[in-house]
Order: structure tokens, then C-alpha cells, then sequence
């Protein structure tokens, strides 16, 4: 692998691009999308409950185009459709026709397309903290997609995403800078979601009536003290899918996964054994 870093797990060809993945357990599959955030991975998003899903699922976690140690190629316009072609082309490349779908945040979007686009390929679908719905940009989010890189800024960030910043240490701002400083790191992550950032959250927005005829059970979740993406998105997707439910986290932030890791696990882990095969059509 050439680095002693947990980041770095499987690598598979996706249309050309080596892309990093993550594959644990057995059982029935479960794709897990990470977030948006500056120096974000599939490890560093999913790591605090991959142990507990991998126990009865196969779970595969890549680093979607553009982010972790998934190859940047130089000439890529990110977007939306680009995304979600890389998540589709590595499921084809892992042969994994049907998969359950847990989506952060960015991640949370490309959920919802990928059900959308292929819903016979989704069986259920957990929403975090997701995207996929219009609204205001946040300050948050602004700081999030806006970052240049410092520590004070990426400490600024880790209490932006957190309900108790006090409880994020300088080593995680630390390897989260680091992370997102490697060579070239940066410089695709600054093309992705350019000012005026308001475009991206909308570029990322499907259409209600879309969201609305999905057919999945869905699983939402949101921190009730989220500054990142507003509780408002998760009570508009409550709305608008009809098979849904939702599950609110008091005293936290954007990070569920982080900040209640093994009550989100247990959620998410009890709602996967509630199916059997394919949601029905």
C-alpha cells in the first residue's frame, strides 16, 4: 500500500480511476457514502461503526471520487451525476447488484439519486444529516465547503460539527489537516463547491416529486443541534417519503456517527434487519 494508514483499505477500477474502498463481514450488502467535509475518507466518516455493521452485513465504504486516497483524475468536472456514476460504477465492479444505502450529509444526496436513478438497485436507505432537499446555506456549511487550510480553521470546523467542541481534541484537527493537505487534496476539494456556495447546495437538490415517489423504507436521522445542515431538510424528506421514519439525536451536532456511535449503530443496524431482499415495488 506504501502508507501505514488506516485510511487506506481495497482498491478497485472504477471507469479508469483506482479507487479506495473499504470491505468488511458478510452477510447482506450495505454501502456506506461518507460526507463532504475537508480531509473526509470513508475510514475517517465510517470508522466509529464499521465494526458493528460488518457483524451481520457486508459493508463496503469507498472514498468517493475526488476524496480520500481514491485517484483525482486531473480533468474531472465534479458534480451531482459525475458522483454518482463513480458509486454506481463501483458497485458494478464489486458485482453487487442490490445494496442498502447509509448516506452523510454530501453522502445523504447521493443516496437519494442513486435510489432514483436505480431503485431497483437500493433495498433500504438511511439518511443522515442528508442533503437532497432545498434550503438556506449555512453559516456551517458555508465554513465547511469554504475551508482554507489552517489549524485554527479546522479546529474551528471540528466545533462546528460537533455539539460539545470542547470534547474534539487538537489531534483529531490535526490529522484531519493533514488529511486534507496531502499533495493535491486540496486543490480538487476547492474546485468542488465553489462560491457562491448556495449553487451547491442547490446543484445537489433533487426534485420533490422524485424524492416523493420513492418507493424504500428510509431511515432518517438528524442532530437536533446541527449548524451544518438544517433539521428542516430530514422533516421535509419525513414529508415527502412516504415509507419513512425519523430518529432525532438530542446534545448532538452533524457528527451522529461520532458524537453517538453506538446508539447510531444500533439504529441503523436494528432497521437493516427489519428487510428481507429487495423493497418491494
Amino acid at each position: 500500500m506504501g502508507e501505514n494508514n488506516d485510511e487506506i483499505g481495497r482498491t478497485v477500477a472504477v471507469g479508469g480511476v483506482a479507487t479506495n474502498y473499504h470491505d468488511l463481514g458478510g452477510g447482506p450488502p450495505v454501502l456506506l457514502v461518507h460526507g463532504s467535509g475537508p480531509g473526509v475518507s470513508a475510514w475517517a466518516n465510517w470508522r466509529t461503526v464499521l465494526p458493528e455493521l460488518s457483524r451481520h452485513h457486508r459493508v463496503v465504504a469507498p472514498d468517493v471520487l475526488g476524496f480520500g486516497y481514491t485517484q483525482r483524475p486531473p480533468d474531472v468536472a465534479y458534480g451531482p451525476d459525475v458522483w454518482l456514476d463513480h458509486l454506481l460504477g463501483f458497485l458494478d465492479a464489486l458485482d453487487l447488484p442490490v445494496v442498502s444505502v447509509v448516506g452523510n450529509s454530501f453522502g445523504g444526496a447521493l443516496a437519494l439519486r442513486l435510489a432514483a436513478r436505480a431503485p431497483e438497485r437500493v433495498d433500504r436507505l438511511v439518511l443522515m444529516g442528508s442533503v437532497g432537499v432545498p434550503f438556506d446555506l449555512t453559516p456551517g456549511l458555508d465554513a465547511v465547503w469554504g475551508f482554507e487550510p489552517s489549524l485554527d480553521a479546522m479546529r474551528d470546523l471540528m466545533r462546528v460539527f460537533t455539539h460539545d467542541g470542547a470534547a474534539v481534541g487538537d489531534d483529531l484537527a490535526r490529522l484531519r489537516l493533514d488529511a486534507a493537505t496531502r499533495p493535491g487534496v486540496h486543490e480538487a476539494y476547492s474546485r468542488m463547491f465553489p462560491a457562491p456556495r448556495q449553487d451547491g447546495v442547490d446543484a445537489m437538490a433533487l426534485d420533490e416529486e422524485v424524492i416523493a415517489a420513492l418507493p424504500h423504507e428510509t431511515l432518517i436521522v438528524h442532530g437536533r443541534d446541527d449548524r451544518v445542515i438544517p433539521m428542516a431538510t430530514s422533516l421535509r424528506l419525513l414529508d415527502l417519503i412516504d415509507r419513512s421514519q425519523l430518529h432525532v439525536f438530542a446534545r448532538c451536532g452533524h457528527w451522529v456517527q461520532i458524537e453517538h456511535g453506538a446508539r447510531f449503530a444500533a439504529l441503523v443496524e436494528g432497521f437493516l434487519a427489519e428487510g428481507s431482499g429487495a423493497a418491494a415495488r
